[in-house]
């Protein structure tokens, strides 16, 4: 029996210093994006993503929002399901462009989202590109096998149509 669970812990270390070295190996850097039509015109849609204080009320997963001056620009800090993160407004140029940057070094992922609004005939388009960063290389392999790398922008934009009461 003992001879069986040293086996098995061999085993599970040596899988986790294969999936290790496999991270250390993949790029730390992506890029994932996504677009979607919307009926509402581009300065509504801006209106909506850059009134941070009421994520809570639409976003999948938010419960608070903090939103606080800075001498670089203003910091917005989420808080949900997936921890607290807090991002710094490095553009806002209504009602076309917004950047945000993770601002927390400490965090195990970095990175941008860049929104995108451009006019469209029945109304307008809303381009959100996530360049993204993983640090630790575990995370990496398990990014790559386990997550969609554009599930959060996609219950974004879908969560987005529903604040803009857009159902088709």
């Amino acid at each position: 029996m003992l001879k069986w669970a040293i086996y098995v812990v061999v085993g599970l270390v040596g899988l986790i210093a294969i999936a290790a070295v496999v991270g250390m190996m993949m790029p730390k850097a992506h890029e994932a994006w996504k677009a979607q039509s919307y009926q509402a015109k581009p300065e509504q849609v801006f209106a909506v993503v850059s009134d941070f204080a009421k994520y809570p009320e639409w976003r999948t997963g938010v419960t608070r929002m903090d939103v606080t001056g800075g001498g670089g620009g203003p910091v917005v800090t989420e808080h949900g399901s997936n921890g607290v993160i807090p991002y710094k407004i490095e553009v806002l140029q209504p009602p076309s462009k917004m950047v945000m940057r993770i601002a927390d070094p400490d965090l195990s992922f970095g990175g941008t989202w860049t929104f995108e609004i451009a006019p469209e005939d029945s109304g307008s388009e809303l381009l959100i590109t996530e360049n993204g960063e993983i640090y630790n290389p575990l995370f990496r392999v398990m990014s790559k096998l386990f997550f969609s790398p554009t599930a959060t922008i996609e219950t974004y934009l879908a969560d987005l149509k529903k604040r803009l009461g857009e159902t088709r």
